[in-house]
């Protein structure tokens, strides 16, 4: 008798795997959110419950829209037809986000804010990323020149760069002057964060996605037996 496959179709697949990173971004910014140098850069001490609030959610939107830039990235290392998958999976992050909330009792609402300012921020920090590449690009020539090699690494690094410069801009409602260590600290987390995404898309451990890599491989063949 075999087995039952673990996902029958995409879209469970989809909607697992995208319950499973949203999940991950909340545990990424609630780290760096009770990180004592961030709390101390962020004067978090100093403010109210309603803007600590509000840095919380930035932080958290942060990682979520990186997962998406990360899904959609041109270089992301992943099969051909595979790219079909994940750009449905990119579509069910922000909702998957807001299920997870629905499910914590968050009233209807602040759903619809949530849903809002994903959106929002997701069309600011993708529209960043061509200012950042262009940043990026004017100095590394300057400096040495522009080889692939050069571009590569641009092109890996721009979502995290938008993304962190946007999240520290929201942070500090604008006042970013003199707050360049806070940027530092919330670059490198975001940094450390793109990268274990990229290599959990790329195959580099067992993830929810790397499972559902393999069901999508199944319900493949099992779609292409029947015919």
């Amino acid at each position: 008798m075999n087995k039952k496959p673990e996902f029958e179709s995409f879209d469970q697949m989809a909607d697992t795997t995208a319950s499973a990173l949203a999940k991950a971004a909340a545990s990424s910014a609630f780290h760096l959110f009770q990180d004592r140098q961030f709390r101390r850069l962020a004067d978090l001490e100093q403010l109210s419950q309603t803007e600590e609030d509000r840095i919380f959610n930035e932080l958290m939107v942060a990682c979520i829209v990186l997962i998406m830039l990360a899904l959609e990235a041109p270089d992301l290392r992943i099969p051909r037809e595979f790219r079909d998958y994940c750009a449905a999976l990119n579509k069910k992050i922000p909702k998957a986000h807001v299920d997870e909330l629905r499910h914590l009792g968050v009233e209807k609402k602040h759903l619809k804010t949530w849903k809002k300012l994903i959106n929002m921020r997701y069309e600011e920090y993708a529209r960043d990323r061509h200012d950042v590449r262009a940043a990026a690009m004017q100095i590394e020539s300057s400096e040495k020149g522009l080889d692939i090699d050069g571009l590569s690494k641009i092109q890996m690094i721009v979502p995290v760069q938008a993304v962190a410069i946007g999240c520290h801009h929201h942070i500090c409602r604008g006042r970013t002057e003199g707050r360049d260590e806070l940027f530092k600290l919330t670059l490198s987390s975001l940094s450390k964060f793109y990268v274990e995404i990229r290599v959990r898309f790329e195959g580099g451990e067992i993830t929810p996605l790397t499972r559902a890599r393999v069901a999508l491989k199944k319900i493949l063949h099992r779609k292409g037996s029947r015919k």
